[in-house]
């Protein structure tokens, strides 16, 4: 499969619809994840960002790669900086699913793998997407399903982006090089409130939900009580520390720059996601 494009995190929120994008563009789609199974029609590859004997068999024969870190993991550059060294070893271009306001300080974890993939010598793109729509049904469903969105995000705005909308992104990115050696912001079409996404929620599912604004350590409390790590559960604190400053209002057009359509709301991604927030 000289030709292949290889998924990291194919059976995840942005894997799996960037799986069915890719084939639905025709690309020959290898689907990378621990288990190696097939996803969706794509060839299965066994793949474990901790074991690095696992990246040569996966890039092998391929052309393009969409590598991103796994949920859960904190340590961006001891992870992603051998992948990304394997990849241009072989000269596998490589979009990278960075995230929002990277590019903020240099000093940044996934800003210094940015810039190790600028200076890799391989080709490239970064995308950086703002917060997921996607949260409200996986990560933060279990306050939703007792009427409750309890974050330490403060009165801070956020632009949403839906996780098919990173998926379709990406896949213009890997099957074109119009955008190479570029950055882009990925943001929903408008900034909200976690107020203002409870209400369309609450519209959408047909039942009250309201938004709880709580502190870093109550956040924490929450999560460790549900069995979350303390050094993780205080790392996820502090990502909501750009929310509270404003910084993840920002709303940008490089979606529709790479897939010649506007973003998906937040009301869109909750009609058609009803059942799994319900």
């Amino acid at each position: 499969m000289s030709d292949a494009i290889l998924v990291i995190g194919a059976t995840g929120n942005v894997g799996r619809p960037l799986v069915e994008a890719l084939k639905a563009r025709g690309a020959r789609v290898r689907a990378a994840s621990r288990t190696g199974k097939a996803v969706d029609g794509a060839e299965g590859v066994v793949f474990d960002i901790a074991d690095p004997a696992t990246f040569g068999p996966a890039l092998a024969g391929v052309k393009s790669a969409f590598v991103m870190l796994p949920t859960g993991s904190m340590d961006p550059k001891g992870q992603l900086l051998p992948l990304i060294e394997a990849a241009s070893a072989r000269k596998v271009k490589v979009v990278f699913q960075s995230v929002l306001g990277a590019d903020a300080d240099e000093a940044i974890p996934y800003r210094q793998v940015e810039r190790a993939l600028e200076a890799s010598g391989t080709p490239y793109v970064i995308l950086r997407p703002n917060w997921f729509a996607d949260n409200f049904h996986t990560f933060w469903k279990a306050g939703l399903d007792h009427g409750v969105i309890a974050l330490p995000a403060g009165a801070g705005k956020t632009s949403f982006i839906d996780t098919r909308d990173i998926a379709e992104s990406a896949a213009a990115a890997l099957t074109s090089d119009r955008f190479d050696g570029r950055a882009f912001n990925l943001t929903g079409p408008e900034a909200l409130g976690y107020g203002d996404a409870a209400a369309i929620l609450a519209t959408v599912i047909g039942r009250p939900v309201a938004y709880t604004p709580i502190d870093d350590d109550t956040f924490v409390g929450v999560l460790t009580g549900a069995g979350v790590p303390q050094d993780y559960a205080r790392f996820l604190a502090t990502i909501f520390v750009p929310v509270r400053e404003g910084w993840t209002a920002a709303v940008t057009t490089d979606v529709e720059t790479l897939t010649g359509h506007a973003p998906r709301s937040l009301e869109a991604y909750a009609k058609d996601n009803a059942d799994r927030l319900k």
